[in-house]
This record gives C-alpha cells, structure tokens and sequence, in this order.
C-alpha cells in the first residue's frame, strides 16, 4: 500500500529524492548520448515533456486525497527542507525563470528592482506574517482574517481578492505554459498551452496541497538544475571558468564595449535613421487618420488584385489577404495602431534600440538639461517603488503564505522561509550573470551575421510568432544590425541554449526547467482560487455543516473551471508574463498586507477598519491600473493618452492602495472603536497567534 512522502521516515524521504535526482540526470545523460547518434529534436522534446509530466501525474495520483486537511495544507506534515523547496518552486514561477533572465537582458541595471524586491519580501514573510499565520492554525489567508476581525464580510472581501490576483498570475503562468510546450513539441501556442494545462491539473486536481507539495519539490529540482548547468556552460565557453558569479565584472566592461561600438557604427546609426523616418510617416498619418486609412485600404486590395492577376503562388496571395483583413476597421481603431507603431519606431531609433546601457542606473542624466533631470528623478523614483511594491506584494500573496501553514509546528514555519529564501537565490544570484552573458552572445554570435546565414532556430521563432523574435533588413546591406532585430524578453532564456551553441539536449532540458516553474506556480494559485470559493465562500458562510467530502469535490471542480478559463485568457496573450505577474503583486499588497501586519501587531483594528482598508486599497489599485491600460480605454471610449500619477509606472499601482489602506484602517478604527466584547475576543485571539496565550 502506498504511503505519501510525508507519512515515511525523513531518512526514507531523503532516500526517494535522491534517487529521482539521479534519474534525472540519467535521463539527461541519456538523451545527450542519442541526440550525439542521431535522434531528431522534436522527439528530445517530446521526451522531456512527456517523461516529467509522467513523474507529475505519478507523484499526483499516489497522493490523491478527499480529506480536508490533506487537500488544503498537505496534513500539516510537511518538513521545513521541503517545504522551503516547494515554497521556492511555488515562488519561481515562468516570470522568475523566464522573465528575470530577459527582464534583466532588455533592461540591464533597470531590471535588479524584480531581484531585490521578490528576496526582501521574504524578509517581511519570515518577520512580519507568515509565523503568526501558521500559530493560527487555520487553511487560507481570509480564514486567518475572518478570524481575527470576528467578520463574514472581511472573509468574503479577502476570499474575492484572492481569487482575482491568483486569476491573473495563473493567466501569466499558462502563457509560459504554452509558450514552453510550443517550443519543446512544435505545436501551435494555443495546442500547446491546452497541452501543458493537462500537466496542472493532474496534480492539484487529483491530490491538492498533498499532491502539489510534493510534486514542486520534484519540480524544483528539475528547474535548477536547467537553469544552473547552461548557466555554467555558458560561463565554461566564454571565460573558461564554470563560475560566472567571479567573472561577472569582467563580462560587464565586454558588454560596455560592444555597447559603444553599436552606437557608433555607421551601419547601425543608418538603420536608426529608417526607423526615425518609419515614426514621421506614422506621424503623418495620424495627422490625416481618415484619409490615410483610405489610401491604405485601397493599396492593399490593389496588392491582392494584383497578385491574383499574376498568377501568384498561392502563399503570396494569403499573406496579402492578411495584410488586408488585420487593416484596422475603424478610425479610432487606426489611430491607436498608428499611435503604437509611432512610439515603436521612435524607440527604435534611438542608441541601441532603445535599450539602456547595461550600467546605466537611471534614465536621464543627474547634471543634464531640465528635461534629463526630470526623467531622472522619475527613473530612480520608479525603480525604488517598485522595489517597495514587489516586496509587500510577496508579504501578500496567498498561495506562498498558505505554503507555511503545511509545517508541522510554527519552529519549523521559520526554517522554512529560511530554506525558501537560500533555495531561490541559487537562481537569483545567478540571473544578472546570465543576462550579461546573454547580451555578449547576442552582440558577438548574432549581429553581423549575414541575412542569408541565420540560424535554424532564428528562422524556427520567426515562423512560430513574429512577435517573439522578428529580423528586418532595413538598410538592404544584406547583414543583420541589432537595431534590425526584435527579441522579446520572454524568450531569451529558452533561446540560450542554441544561441550558445550547447547541445539541444540543453534546450529541452531548460525547456523542462520553465515549464516545471509555470506548473509549479499554477498549482498553487488554482488551489488558491478554489479554496477560497469552497472553503472560504461555501463552507465558511454559506453552508458550515457542508461534508469534508463534498467541500473537496467542489474544490475541484472549482479549479477545473477555473484552469480553463484562464488558459482561454491566456490564449488571447493579454500582456508580457512580468507585466501581469507585476500586476497581481500590486494588487495582492494593496488588499492584503495593510489588514494582515495591522491585524497581527494592532489589537485597536476593528473589523470596519480592515474591510474599508481592503475595499479602498484594492479599488485605487484596480482604478488606475484601468486608467493606464490603453486597450481598456479604448474599448470604453476614453480618449487621449494616460496620465500617470506623479510619474509612477502602472506596474508600481499598489503603493498607492497600501498607503490608502493603511490610512483608511487607522482612521475607521479610530472612528468607530470596537465594542467591548470585540476588543476583548481581539485581544486573545492575538495572544494566541503571537505565542501569549
């Protein structure tokens, strides 16, 4: 009879781990040996995909589960080493694996406020909420508040809230999904990412926090080791030392160089100017939007007319008719397009395509004109923001919060979060590196290449989605000049490989690596939303004399519906996977973090305080993230540009919820004290959560 992890001997789990890692590095090392004899990608692909998912579903149906407590917080039996494993493939989701690397890469010095927000806010994790959560004792997040405050409304609120910031990061994470199974397998993103939606729900469905726990130690094994070896390969090719920590400065000043040889080449400095000319004509046509909508509705019928009489192959004629039916189709439609493009090419007419220079702190210039102070001032002002921002967001972010309540006790709780944060900075540490050696890769393997002589897997990208990596050759000279190059940040990791010249073998294992972070992530953010309908919604204040069997049930049932239309979200590519995942941090720490620190260390907050706090702090987060969202204006006719608040991005929305938070629950709470009786039922409910009582 099986028994799961958590009921065996720690030695007998050591014992289990142990052997899967070595499997693992079996299946490596065998596929290495047959890619060596001849076995085509595709099929190196399909083996990843289908040998870890089958190790998924494995570890999903031996811990199937219809007990609350199993299904909820995996018995509460969980150790503090893996517990702090899974907790760090919970948190490494497609936007730490895949994101940081291009995050970093596009936006060099910029892209180290990701870095250091999500480790400090396991800072705030450890010290300010997760013990306390886990004393407590309870399943979720709103348990924990509805607790606290003695309120329905407060659960609800909370319930509600997590299940929109959960929505839209496991939105972020299925597009990873598909955007990872398209590469490993070579199906249609769409196809790809129902795919790998099969590898999510095997799991969480099945067994729950149980089954999902076990599963992200799995999966963080796997996503470290494919994110550490090319890491040390690459290092190995280009400074002859595995230990690309040492030679990052080093790295760092060939980069400066490569920089400031683009920006004075002549060939580079020719393509600016096409781009430069592509942004006046967009100008001009905005200047004459009717007009320049008809001459080109009228051009691109005659191109279709044309060809037809030519005789064109039938592939020209279909490019041409889908040229004509993605023309916009009304004037408003026409100049939001043109307006985009506009600003497309202005960027990319600037020094390296707009990117800044690796070093470069800030935008701006300190010592520059007004307008470069100014720009300045906003750039280091965004960048610690969003700092801030990343950091309370983690402290509210349910599904790592719920990841501590599986211990066994509250001692164990801490090493947890100390495992989790040494766990991530494996990677972490890493990332900055590898962006540096990403950006030398670029500069000496790709640019300069001739048009005629660009790698398979350029050519592979290209015909996959144009969005995601495109080549222009704008000046005619018949090489590609990196301002005639389109890379998107979400791809660079799983482009490392084969433009370092590594082994496919490499590829498919980082391909595994990124799809093991969007599962992992996935799981626990589809737990999240399905607990906080069934438990905290149904069984909390609906029905509380509900069956354990039927709540579980429910739960996943819940979660099936919720994977699919998430995955249908997803499909339709929203945003990048770091702007969503950006989002759902500022909406998390607006909503939850006032209530919670406040909860936990001021027994003077009245449940009024914390409900007005939450709904205030999550309205002026949702509010002016609409208000800066072009697509949404558009589509509810609001005209002109947005305006941001003094200069902060949208990304960095939550520090206004959690100031509006943390003011309104102060001022209710003053207001209107609490009764009595409440203060007294507060006050031991704190001493018993901080250990008092």
């Amino acid at each position: 009879m099986y028994r799961a992890p958590e009921s065996m001997p720690r030695r007998r789990i050591h014992w289990v781990y142990l052997s899967y890692c070595i499997g693992l590095l079996a299946l490596v090392g065998v596929l290495a040996l047959l890619e060596q004899w001849g076995m085509p990608k595709r099929w190196i692909g399909f083996c990843f995909l289908a040998a870890t998912v089958l190790v998924y579903a494995s570890i999903g149906v031996a811990c199937r589960s219809t007990d609350p407590d199993d299904y909820y917080v995996a018995g509460r039996r969980v150790p503090a080493f893996f517990n702090g494993m899974a907790t760090s493939a919970d948190w490494m989701s497609a936007a730490s694996f895949l994101g940081m690397s291009g995050t970093l890469y596009l936006l060099g010095y910029g892209g180290l406020a990701f870095v250091l927000g999500w480790t400090g806010g396991f800072c705030l994790v450890a010290l300010l909420i997760a013990p306390y959560l886990r004393r407590h004792g309870q399943y979720t997040v709103p348990d924990f508040l509805g607790a606290r405050f003695g309120s329905d409304a407060v659960r609800l609120v909370a319930a509600g809230a997590a299940v929109l910031v959960s929505f839209v990061y496991v939105v972020a994470q299925l597009y990873g999904v598909g955007l990872i199974t398209m590469r490993l397998t070579g199906l249609s993103f769409e196809i790809g990412l129902f795919v790998g939606l099969g590898g999510v729900l095997v799991c969480s469905f099945l067994g729950g926090m149980r089954a999902v726990t076990w599963t992200q130690v799995a999966q963080y094994t796997i996503m470290i080791l494919a994110y550490l070896l090319p890491v040390l390969l690459l290092s190995v090719k280009q400074t002859g030392t595995p230990w690309s920590v040492w030679s990052y400065a080093e790295q760092l000043q060939a980069v400066q160089k490569h920089e400031q040889q683009l920006i004075q080449n002549p060939a580079e400095q020719a393509v600016r100017a096409l781009h430069a000319q592509q942004a006046r004509e967009q100008q001009s046509k905005l200047e004459h939007v009717p007009q320049a909508l008809a001459v080109d509705r009228l051009q691109a019928s005659e191109r279709v007319s044309q060809l037809k009489s030519m005789q064109a192959s039938l592939a020209e004629v279909q490019v041409a008719e889908k040229h004509r039916a993605s023309l916009p189709r009304t004037e408003a439609q026409a100049q939001e397009q043109w307006r985009q493009a506009q600003l497309q090419a202005q960027r990319l007419s600037e020094p390296l395509s707009g990117m800044p220079l690796h070093t470069q702190a800030f935008e701006g210039d300190p010592k520059g004109n007004a307008q470069q102070r100014e720009l300045f001032e906003r750039s280091r002002l965004n960048f610690v923001l969003l700092v801030l921002c990343l950091m309370v967001g983690t402290a509210g972010m349910p599904h790592i919060l719920t990841r501590y309540l599986t211990t066994p006790s509250v001692a164990q709780t801490r090493s947890s979060v100390a495992w989790s944060m040494l766990l991530i900075c494996l990677l972490y540490v890493t990332a900055p590196a590898l962006a540096v050696m990403l950006k030398l890769e670029v500069f000496g393997s790709v640019v300069g290449l001739p048009m005629a002589e660009l790698p398979q897997w350029m050519h592979q990208w290209m015909r996959t989605d144009q969005s995601l990596l495109s080549v222009q050759d704008l000046n005619g000279d018949g090489v590609l000049q990196f301002g005639e190059l389109h890379l998107s940040g979400d791809i660079v990791m799983l482009l490392l490989p084969e433009l370092s010249g590594l082994p496919y073998v490499v590829s498919g294992l980082v391909a595994a690596g990124g799809l093991a972070a969007a599962l992992s992530t996935a799981d626990g953010l589809l737990l999240t939303i399905s607990s906080a309908f069934t438990h905290d919604t149904y069984h909390r204040v609906i029905n509380p004399k509900a069956r354990a069997t039927r709540r579980v049930m429910m739960a996943k049932s819940v979660l099936l519906m919720a994977a699919v239309l998430a995955a249908t979200v997803a499909a339709h590519k929203p945003a990048d996977i770091l702007q969503l995942v950006g989002y759902a941090f500022s909406i998390a720490g607006a909503t939850f973090v006032p209530a919670l620190v406040l909860g936990i260390f001021w027994s003077r907050a009245t449940w009024l305080g914390a409900l007005c706090a939450m709904l205030s702090g999550l309205g002026l987060t949702l509010y002016y993230l609409a208000s800066q969202h072009r697509g949404l204006r558009q589509a509810l006719g609001v005209s002109g540009d947005p305006q941001l608040w003094w200069g902060v991005a949208p990304m960095s929305a939550g520090v206004f919820g959690v100031v509006c938070g943390v003011l309104v629950l102060v001022l209710v709470s003053l207001a209107f004290p609490a009764a009595r009786g409440e203060r007294q039922r507060a006050t031991q409910f704190l001493a018993q959560v901080r250990g008092h009582g």
